[in-house]
């Protein structure tokens, strides 16, 4: 809707009018009104059965706040019950809404099927259910609560590392394995990236372990023990092993059109029980494809996508 709308009528009640010239219903007109958006002529106008004698009328309309609307997308559910789910996220998708990104995420498709819709002043803050999440180019295991006391306990068994995480990546390099620790803050120049070090690091520790090997690449298991924004992508850098296809943190590349990085294996206790659970999402095609053209061998007990799905334990 245009910031100001002006017109012209006589004759008419102001409330018919600035429905009429703003294509809304007169009980909106009438709120417009009682918020004092409505000019005749030099003045503000509140009372709506005030009849117009060919006044210019200026409305301000308000500001429309972004909405994040339900979409249908295709996301492969591991496990469902009353208190939690899980999804596959495919690579591709980001986890909730960002600044002019409003659409083809998550919890566009947790909407009308899991949560009512939602309006808000800051669409990237619209994130019901979302515990924890996955950067847009990395699939695979993604916990989303279904109420509020679920996700204060999932949101507690993540903040006291309860929850173990396992990747795998494919990296062009071969990293030292073990723990690392090596606080991560914003890049001190190039404010989309993340840095070992960089303005105000934090903590973060990644244990990796190689699984094979392709000459000079790596399938490699990172198990995270904290939960920085880019954490295995900037310590695979800092490392000199950065993830096959990241353009961000190493180089693109014609096997894969993102960064090889799958969030294979979850486990964490049931929010209402305390049982452990695990939840395992296989090797999406296209990590597989790009590991096998550089000539690597699977190691045994590795499920790859079409193989049968582990939920719940």
């Amino acid at each position: 809707m245009e910031s100001v709308v002006r017109f012209r009528m006589e004759g008419v009640r102001l409330d018919q009018a600035v429905a009429e010239a703003c294509g809304i219903s007169r009980s909106r007109a009438q709120e417009w009104i009682a918020q004092g958006r409505v000019r005749v002529g030099e003045r503000v106008v509140e009372r709506p059965s005030y009849r117009l004698k060919g006044e210019e009328v200026l409305v301000v309309p308000p500001e429309e706040r972004p909405f994040v609307a339900p979409q249908d997308l295709a996301i492969p559910v591991l496990y469902e019950d009353e208190d939690l789910l899980v999804l596959n996220k495919p690579a591709g998708l980001l986890t909730h809404p960002a600044p002019g990104v409003y659409t083809g995420t998550v919890v566009n498709a947790l909407l009308g099927r899991y949560f009512p819709p939602q309006e808000a002043e800051r669409p990237e803050e619209v994130r019901p259910g979302i515990v924890h999440r996955l950067d847009k180019d990395t699939s695979g295991v993604l916990v989303v609560a279904k109420h509020g006391g679920a996700l204060e306990a999932l949101a507690r068994a993540f903040r006291d590392r309860l929850v173990m995480k396992r990747y795998l990546a494919i990296t062009e390099g071969h990293p030292r394995e073990g723990a690392l620790i090596a606080p991560i803050g914003r890049h001190p120049v190039e404010r989309h990236k993340m840095h070992v070090g960089g303005i105000a690091p934090r903590y973060a520790e990644t244990e990796f372990r190689i699984l094979a090997t392709a000459g000079p690449y790596a399938l490699v298991e990172a198990r995270p023990h904290t939960g920085r924004t880019h954490q295995i992508r900037v310590h695979l850098k800092h490392l000199k092993a950065p993830i096959l296809g990241d353009g961000v943190y190493g180089r693109e590349s014609p096997l894969i059109p993102r960064q090889a990085l799958h969030a294979y294996e979850l486990r964490l206790p049931h929010p209402r029980t305390g049982r452990i659970l695990a939840f395992l999402a296989p090797v999406p095609g296209d990590m597989a494809q790009a590991w096998e053209a550089l000539g690597g061998r699977w190691p045994e007990g590795l499920e790859r996508e079409g193989a049968k799905e582990v939920a719940g334990t």
